[in-house]
């Protein structure tokens, strides 16, 4: 081996495990305040119920929104500069707007620098980007599987962490600061994120002058197949739609389980935990396997095998039994998304990484508002096992999708 080939292989495995980690804070940050973030604005003024309830909705929301928005911006911007570059800026932001959200004096405020947080973000996304680019393509599976455990190892502690310094914290201070104190915490850590990002990770990129950049149009139609990539996009919205449309109902699911029972807070944190504990145990040897057999058949078992599991969830009474099935879509959720950012990362010119993976990032960001709605407009219209059969029937539609649009002249390998 080349001193060059070495020096290659230590910086690709150097810049690995700092995004993974890097990765792992942010979605970690991301979740760290949910749990606390209705009873923070409930304590900075006198809100009616419904008011917090909008507040906190639309906290929840606007990052989404700011995203799907601004996220096609910064994807150009990456093509002209770098990934690492958007990763520093992510990082940074988000490290200035959760601290300054710690101090903050009423619901509207949160808002705002939930919806400026939303703006610029996008570290999961370029590190995932980057690391794409960085990746030896029969690398490309696994490595796609472990950044996305990153986020979400951070879903699953976040919360956790969240919840215990709040209370720490508002015992020992009282009032407001106990929900405060997080904040902090999560803007020195994401500080640290930015820092690490900065000296630890490198990229191997050439800069595209604004002169020289393809339009988006033609990008799309050089592509080997425009259909494939569009079909991935449908699907990074419908996968992240099926995932968001649970999470709103499941504790009052549980609780409809469990009528008069003390423990129903305990055991719908099971519940909503099982998913991500399935993904982090699966998602090593399933990018293993797409290497092996191509992230497409991947993707396709995956999303037929999701579609399956949401019927014995509307129909079970037991709630370890959801604890069960949730855990075993966890594990079909590490063969749908990593396939495929997968598919898209063998399928998209080095130079159209940003700008693609930022229009896949929009879509994503498109089908997590779409789930909320999906979730708590169904349950509230129909009932909480309505929400299970409709997306069961979406993830069926998407491999649908994917078996029109994806046949063998586009597969990969």
């Amino acid at each position: 081996m080349s001193k060059g080939t070495s020096n290659l292989s230590k910086n690709w495995h150097r810049s690995f495990y700092t995004l993974w980690l890097g990765s792992f804070i942010t979605g970690m940050g991301y979740s760290m305040t949910m749990p606390f973030i209705s009873l923070f604005i409930s304590d900075l003024g006198s809100y009616s119920k419904l008011e917090i309830n909008l507040y906190s909705g639309l906290a929840f929301a606007m990052t989404f929104i700011a995203q799907a928005i601004v996220s096609p911006f910064w994807g150009s911007l990456a093509d002209q500069k770098g990934r690492r570059l958007m990763c520093m800026r992510a990082s940074g932001v988000m490290a200035l707007t959760i601290t300054l959200t710690g101090l903050a004096p009423n619901a509207i405020y949160i808002v705002i620098m939930r919806f400026i947080q939303g703006s610029f973000s996008g570290y999961i996304n370029n590190a995932t980007a980057l690391m794409a680019g960085e990746t030896p393509h029969e690398k490309s599976g696994w490595v796609m599987s472990q950044m996305m455990t990153a986020g979400t190892a951070g879903n699953l502690v976040g919360p956790l962490l969240g919840g215990a310094l709040s209370s720490f914290f508002g015992n020992l201070l009282g009032g407001a600061w106990g929900y405060r104190i997080p904040f902090f915490i999560t803007g020195f850590l994401m500080f640290m994120v930015f820092l690490s990002t900065t000296f630890f990770v490198k990229e191997h990129f050439t800069p595209v002058s604004r002169e020289k950049m393809k339009p988006m149009q033609e990008i799309m139609a050089s592509l080997p197949s425009i259909q494939l990539i569009v079909a991935m996009f449908i699907t990074t919205m419908l996968v992240q739609s099926a995932t968001m449309s649970i999470d709103p109902i499941v504790s009052l699911y549980v609780k409809s389980m469990m009528p008069g029972s003390k423990s129903v807070a305990l055991i719908a944190g099971i519940v909503a935990a099982t998913p991500g504990l399935g993904t982090m145990v699966a998602a090593s040897k399933i990018g293993h396997k797409m290497d092996e057999i191509g992230p497409l058949k991947v993707l396709r078992l995956g999303l037929i095998i999701g579609a399956i599991l949401f019927a014995p969830m509307a129909l079970t009474n037991s709630p370890w039994i959801l604890a069960g099935l949730r855990f075993l879509l966890g594990i079909a959720s590490a063969a749908m998304m990593p396939a495929a950012q997968t598919v898209l990362t063998l399928n998209t010119p080095s130079e159209s990484f940003g700008r693609i993976f930022s229009y896949n990032q929009s879509f994503q960001a498109i089908g997590a508002v779409l789930g909320s709605l999906l979730g708590s407009g169904i349950s509230g219209f129909a009932n909480y096992e309505a929400v299970f059969w409709v997306t069961g029937f979406t993830l069926l539609l998407n491999f649908l999708i994917i078996l029109i649009f994806a046949n063998k002249k586009n597969t990969p390998r």
